[in-house]
């Protein structure tokens, strides 16, 4: 095995795994070292996004929107369900296959790039050199003219709440429950809190959310978090915003959660199970070895550029490390730009397009500034909006919820933002991302024939209204 190599990247995750296969692409030899490590203590590629995040938690939200709608959807469709069961062991099952096939995909990807996949933990030493010891506890030195950093994040763990793994447990541990809890507390009603809660609210779980920040998704658009605070609460979300968590105590099988509420007043809830889902930090902690000249900032962020240089020579770091949103499409996207880098080609990322989904339902997604940015920007603006209940395709799958909205700028036109609240926003939000890309106009998407019926009519009509020009809703004044 050899001990040297053109690029050292540390960490197999959603910007680590792209990375390398980037950088042989580019012809360069390259060496991945991942520590993950699966709780039967099997190791994989993909990090937490294919272990214990973004590909479970989707694939038991698929899982249960099935269920909640042959349970509440089907009658008006015309189709009795009676009987309906859930076998929540074939439904881990199902999850955990579609995990492993995911991370043996990228074992497999690795292997027709040529990248050395590494089991263990990467450490950056000076001098262009790497320290890596695998989990058998064998450690080496490896050399490397470029060393991409990319580590990933861990969940914040609270002093006043440390997970125990059983009852007090993170958002990995949410996701491989045995058994439906009674009753399930969930702290922080962000991306991560939301989707597990609405899992195992629809499974059966007496759900409560509580919130410390008084305002509910603050980092979407006011219009959508309005509409989707309302279609959370209809589902049985008990979300209490403005809440302050004191302490978590677990005793014969229940766990009691003593809180402040938005007045200020003591209060408690008890569950069977809690889960800590207050963000995530930086996978920071020994990455770096004295002397590598790699600086952190106050929040353990590794410190880049705009172009994922740490100011040491020939040193990179991507994704959850460093600055921007932790989210895994941004983090391929920095892993794919480095590794052009260092192979001498162009490449860049524009921040300003990164798009944002939580995949509840209905979903929610945006690109761009909110209503509220562009107005507190002080520059002329124009917004349109369309409701999914004057779509025909949402109408014919009962999926009549929501809206798309367009924040456009009123002198140039540009379009400067958009979101959705609605079916299927995720995939919706791809073109608008593409419009934004090339800084495209209103009158750009109003001009673009979309087929009919479908959802994506949405954004032209939205396109549409905000020149008070819209055909199938009403145009206001």
């Amino acid at each position: 095995m050899a001990d040297s190599y053109d690029v050292v990247v540390i960490g197999g995750g959603p910007a680590g795994y792209p990375a390398a296969i980037r950088a042989a692409q580019n012809r360069l030899s390259v060496a991945c070292i991942d520590a993950w490590k699966n709780r039967d203590g099997s190791t994989a590629l993909g990090g937490t996004c294919l272990n214990a995040g973004c590909i479970p938690s989707k694939v038991l939200l698929e899982s249960t929107e099935l269920l909640h709608r042959a349970q509440h959807e089907f009658a008006a469709h015309g189709i009795r369900a009676s009987g309906i069961s859930v076998d929540l062991a074939a439904m881990q099952k199902r999850r955990a296959t579609i995990v492993k096939g995911m991370t043996q995909g990228i074992a497999g990807l690795f292997k027709a790039a040529g990248v050395t996949a590494l089991a263990g933990h990467g450490k950056l030493l000076a001098a262009g050199r790497v320290a890596y010891t695998s989990h058998d506890g064998a450690q080496r030195e490896i050399s490397a003219k470029h060393v991409i950093l990319a580590s990933g994040s861990v969940p914040v763990e609270l002093k006043a709440m440390p997970f125990d793994g059983r009852q007090i447990i993170d958002s990995w541990g949410a996701l491989e429950l045995d058994a439906v809890p009674q009753r399930l507390g969930v702290i922080g009603a962000g991306v991560i809190g939301l989707e597990l809660g609405s899992v195992w609210r629809r499974l059966g779980s007496e759900v409560v959310v509580l919130e410390a920040l008084p305002d509910f998704l603050p980092m979407a658009d006011g219009a959508v978090s309005k509409e989707a605070l309302r279609h959370f609460k209809k589902l049985g979300l008990d979300i209490r915003l403005g809440t302050k968590v004191t302490a978590a105590k677990a005793a014969k099988g229940a766990v009691d959660v003593a809180y402040t509420d938005a007045q200020g007043a003591a209060q408690s809830v008890k569950v069977d199970t809690l889960v800590v889902a207050v963000g995530r930090r930086p996978n920071s902690r020994e990455l770096l070895a004295d002397g590598t000249g790699v600086k952190l900032d106050e929040r353990g962020f590794v410190v880049v550029d705009e172009a994922c240089r740490t100011g040491v020579p020939n040193v990179w770091a991507v994704g959850d490390l460093v600055r921007g949103p932790m989210l895994a499409h941004k983090g391929k996207e920095e892993g794919v730009m480095v590794a052009d880098l260092i192979a001498g080609h162009f490449a860049e990322v524009n921040y300003k397009t990164i798009p944002s989904v939580i995949y509840t339902a209905p979903e929610i997604a945006w690109v761009g500034e909110t209503e509220e940015q562009v107005k507190a920007s002080g520059r002329p603006y124009k917004v349109g909006t369309f409701p999914f209940m004057a779509s025909g395709r949402a109408r014919a799958m009962e999926a009549g919820a929501g809206f798309a909205k367009i924040v456009s700028a009123a002198d140039d036109d540009e379009i400067l933002g958009v979101h959705v609240i609605g079916p299927m926003a995720g995939e919706l939000i791809a073109e608008a991302v593409l419009a934004m890309e090339y800084s495209a106009s209103t009158e750009d998407l109003q001009r673009t024939i979309h087929a009919h019926p479908t959802l994506s009519e949405a954004l032209h009509e939205a396109a549409l209204a905000a020149d008070k020009r819209a055909i199938d809703i009403p145009n206001k004044a």
